[in-house]
């Protein structure tokens, strides 16, 4: 049975532009509701670069692909005939991303009569914080929800983003889809290690190290150098461990704030997805001083191994959502705050161990991968049954 009641199994054809590659957050999602979708009773199609059955090639635009594959992202190149063979048969087409490579699929899947929906994961000030001297042209940010509605959202009944807040985006910059609100989820690889939670978290009363992991690209918005900097002043500062997952643009930078400015080394770099549920589980903070965030899978991931996150309280970023105590929340880009968080979590290991349970309490309960995949399905069921009544798709809002 695929997802409950008699309904039968779906197949869902899922388009993405990089698949193979487990490095961007958008490729993680897509793949861990793929293996639940599988899971679940459904046949998953997957199409775009390194996909197993229906792969893409890769599309070089010149200077954007150079920055996006900093950032393990490739844009995929559209073809009608990849398309026609991976939808064959197919109930509905998804699709993540609204550049050529899906708008294209959407145009072949309309031309076939499949129901197509479409997934909100690119937060516009993703792009302009990376944009250079152009993120502070004003509008900048309202002119590319505009640009992403025109090229495929306006024309889709129902999409899907991670967070509430970005559903009011959308709305405000005058999205009139449905828009379900759905968790990307996590997977159940990531569980806590409760016999070494307590052991960690007095590791410093003991003289050892505290360790604190962040994760996340390597990009302005991402403000890992706020994280840096606040290690530096923290009183604790010579007993930290410092890890900073991602690759990004600004690696070499980072690396070399980080030498000149903390005393014990840091690990700045990429780490394969699959060696994550570890890592977080040998760490003992998780700090998350991102700016912009659609959702931030990392602190999901984090939360149910067990830590306790310390989040930047910014206006762009959802990731504020899942703070469970002030003390999980500091003003974004204040490191001097930030700072003062962690040592007070460094003093008090007894909270430290009893709040990084109720996180994993929080994330099991909430955002685990099977729930939020039933939503999905729920949600492709209705653009199917719209079809179905005879609903156009919308255009021009």
């Amino acid at each position: 049975m695929a997802d409950g009641g008699a309904q039968q199994p779906l197949t869902i054809v899922l388009v993405v532009d990089t698949i193979g590659n487990q490095g961007n957050g958008t490729s993680n999602s897509a793949l861990q509701y793929a293996r639940e979708l599988s899971k679940q009773g459904h046949e998953v199609r997957l199409v775009g670069v390194g996909a197993p059955e229906y792969p893409a090639e890769i599309n070089r635009v010149p200077l954007v692909s150079w920055v996006a594959a900093k950032q393990q992202m490739q844009f995929a190149r559209p073809s009608s005939v990849l398309f026609r063979r991976a939808f064959k048969g197919a109930d509905v087409v998804h699709i993540y991303m609204p550049f050529a490579f899906g708008r294209k699929a959407y145009a072949v899947a309309r031309s076939m009569g499949i129901p197509v929906t479409a997934g909100f994961h690119l937060q516009p000030e993703n792009i302009t914080y990376s944009a250079g001297p152009l993120k502070y042209l004003p509008g900048l940010s309202s002119f590319i929800y505009w640009l992403f509605k025109h090229w495929l959202y306006g024309k889709v009944e129902h999409i899907h983003t991670p967070t509430q807040m970005m559903a009011d985006e959308l709305a405000r910059h005058g999205y009139r889809a449905r828009i379900h609100v759905i968790s990307n989820g996590y997977s159940p690889r990531f569980s806590p290690k409760e016999a070494a939670r307590d052991k960690a978290s007095s590791r410093v009363g003991a003289g050892g190290h505290f360790r604190i992991i962040a994760s996340g690209r390597l990009t302005n918005e991402k403000d890992h150098a706020t994280l840096i900097r606040a290690v530096s002043l923290c009183r604790h500062a010579r007993q930290i461990e410092l890890t900073i997952c991602g690759t990004g643009p600004l690696k070499r930078q980072l690396q070399a704030s980080a030498k000149k400015l903390l005393t014990c080394p840091a690990s700045i770099g990429f780490h394969k997805n699959e060696n994550m549920p570890r890592l977080l589980r040998s760490c003992d903070l998780l700090a998350h001083p991102s700016i912009a965030d659609s959702e931030s899978l990392s602190v999901i991931e984090g939360m149910a191994s067990g830590l306790v996150p310390i989040i930047a309280d910014s206006p762009l970023s959802a990731a504020k959502q899942f703070a469970l105590t002030p003390s999980s929340l500091f003003p974004v880009r204040d490191a001097q705050a930030l700072a003062n968080r962690i040592d007070w979590w460094i003093d008090h290991p007894e909270e430290l161990a009893a709040w990084g349970m109720r996180y994993a309490r929080s994330a099991r309960d909430q955002y685990s991968v099977k729930a939020c995949v039933r939503k999905f399905v729920a949600m492709e069921r209705q653009a199917i049954e719209n079809e179905q009544d005879g609903s156009q798709p919308m255009a021009g809002c």
